[in-house]
């Protein structure tokens, strides 16, 4: 009877006046503590094929911005530091690095001399190519690091202090529930709910930086540049 009943209170319909479920039509982690909810988030993250990673990230007083899309064989993307932005792409344990003239300039430069035209003209030819950097030089580990997903994600999706839920909302078009560290003191994460699990953005502690991650399994090519497109310098880059 309650199916074909009217009843005479405009926009009312029906005979239940229960809550409609928050997690209906979810993954269902929303109705776990927040320290299932991250270790769910990390699994899944560690379980994808390939992650893009976008934003800001502070490290020992340096402030980079990153646009890296990276998978377990490595990665391709930018980096902006100290104004000036380069290009790195990891194949396997091969690594390259592409600027400007600009760029290469400033690292013949030392000890804030001015550049002189030999340095001018050395640069010039390394603009828009790829150097190979040689894994014995010290800047390979600090550069291949960007392009490493498992370093980058051990590193920032921990966060610090108590664990709780937050609010509920939408990251990135994707509904999504908030988790904190210390009430966002030690960062905070949000994670899908729709779909799996993945982490979608990243407030990291301590004014450390801000990043978004998506692309979560979707594949892109790496290939080693031609030869007519990179630059081998052997065992160090110059001037480094």
């Amino acid at each position: 009877m309650c199916a074909g009943l009217v009843l005479g209170v405009s926009g009312l319909t029906g005979c239940s006046s229960s809550e409609e479920d928050p997690d209906a039509g979810t993954n269902g982690i929303g109705k776990l503590s927040a320290t299932k909810i991250q270790r769910k988030s990390r699994a899944a993250a560690d379980a994808a094929p390939a992650v893009r990673l976008s934003g800001t990230l502070v490290s020992k007083g340096h402030t980079y911005k990153l646009d890296m899309r990276l998978k377990d064989e490595g990665g391709t993307g930018s980096v902006t530091s100290k104004g000036e932005t380069f290009k790195l792409l990891r194949v396997g344990k091969e690594l390259f690095l592409m600027a400007d003239s600009a760029f290469w300039t400033h690292q013949d430069a030392k000890g804030g001399e001015k550049p002189g035209k030999a340095d001018e003209d050395a640069a010039a030819k390394l603009d828009g190519k790829y150097v190979k950097v040689p894994e014995e030089d010290a800047s390979y580990q600090q550069l291949s690091g960007f392009t490493d997903k498992d370093v980058l994600l051990e590193g920032m999706l921990t966060l610090h202090g108590t664990l709780a839920t937050g609010e509920r909302g939408t990251t990135s078009g994707n509904p999504s529930i908030e988790i904190t560290g210390d009430k966002g003191a030690g960062g905070t994460l949000d994670v899908s709910l729709k779909g799996k699990p993945y982490p979608l953005r990243l407030e990291r502690a301590g004014d450390a930086g801000s990043l978004r991650l998506s692309d979560w399994g979707r594949d892109f090519a790496l290939e080693v540049p031609d030869k007519d497109e990179m630059v081998d310098y052997g065992e160090q880059l110059p001037d480094s």
